[in-house]
């Protein structure tokens, strides 16, 4: 009997999401990139369980997350003790929303990206959806 010539692939790992959400990053508009700072982009495969709490939701609700201090709230913040701003995909809700679209994962991961970066920026989803459109 042969092989299947699928028999090989895996899913996705927490690296390749990783490597995607780079290369996302990347290709963002440079003013929006210079825009967002020191912020850091975490892959994990859920939320943890108080941000599943806190959000009233469970492990396959959320594909990414913002958390930090917004730009509107950052001047009333002092520095000291502050953690820094931080986006969080979450692999496992990627995958699934990936297995039941007819988008590209590297489409999804830019898509969530991009959304939870327009969160820290207060950007409305039409400016978000042109940051997207302006990708090559």
């Amino acid at each position: 009997m042969a092989e299947h010539r699928l028999s090989g692939l895996s899913a996705p790992s927490l690296n390749d999401i990783e490597q995607l959400a780079a290369a996302a990053f990347a290709g963002l508009p440079e003013g929006f990139r210079a825009m967002c700072g020191q912020v850091i982009i975490s892959v994990a495969d859920f939320p943890s369980d108080d941000v599943q709490k806190e959000m009233d939701a469970g492990p396959f609700d959320l594909l990414g997350l913002f958390q930090g201090v917004g730009l509107a709230h950052d001047a009333a913040t002092p520095e000291t003790g502050r953690m820094p701003n931080m986006v969080f995909l979450y692999r496992r809700a990627i995958l699934d929303y990936w297995a039941e679209h007819d988008e590209t994962l590297g489409d999804i991961v830019t898509h969530v990206l991009v959304h939870e970066i327009g969160h820290h920026f207060g950007l409305s989803d039409d400016d978000m959806y042109g940051i997207e459109d302006s990708i090559p």
